[in-house]
């Protein structure tokens, strides 16, 4: 995912930056990039006609959300420190529906989108929110690499807690 574009740049310097990456770039599945105890998935599969996913695309992928979470042991409350950080609405919206019809319980009131937001969920895994990092949102500061910066630095600080 996000090999190869300037969302991809953004993401993969950061990765490496705080550790979860061995190399600061990728630019095709072949190019020795290797995620250090991160995972990356997408709420969707495709990219849809004019940068718009319809609920009906979202819902049709949404299964192979749930086998990965499922895999991953998200629910598992013995399982491994986790973090999720969610790029953008649409993938906090789709996380918390999965996480939820998969018998995750949320704590209330029920989380809401905000950039750097952070949940505790169910069992040891705490959710933080971000903006995504399109071009619409880094091209016009609405998501500066400080911002960007510190999701990952709360990330990683909540994993060395564990």
């Amino acid at each position: 995912m996000f090999t190869g574009d300037r969302s991809g740049n953004w993401l993969y310097q950061t990765l490496y930056k705080f550790g979860f990456a061995n190399q600061p770039t990728s630019a095709s599945r072949h190019d020795g990039l290797k995620l250090i105890d991160c995972y990356i998935t997408a709420s969707a599969r495709c990219a849809p006609p004019v940068n718009k996913l319809l609920p009906r695309e979202l819902k049709n992928c949404r299964p192979y959300l749930a086998r990965e979470m499922d895999a991953l042991g998200l629910l598992m409350a013995a399982g491994q420190p986790r973090v999720v950080i969610t790029l953008g609405r649409v993938a906090f919206d789709t996380f918390l529906k999965t996480f939820t019809a998969q018998g995750g319980e949320l704590p209330k009131p029920r989380p809401r989108f905000s950039h750097g937001a952070e949940y505790p969920l169910s069992g040891r895994l705490t959710l933080i929110a971000s903006f995504h990092p399109s071009q619409q949102n880094t091209f016009t500061g609405k998501l500066t690499e400080k911002m960007w910066d510190a999701v990952f630095q709360q990330a990683r600080t909540i994993l060395s807690r564990r």
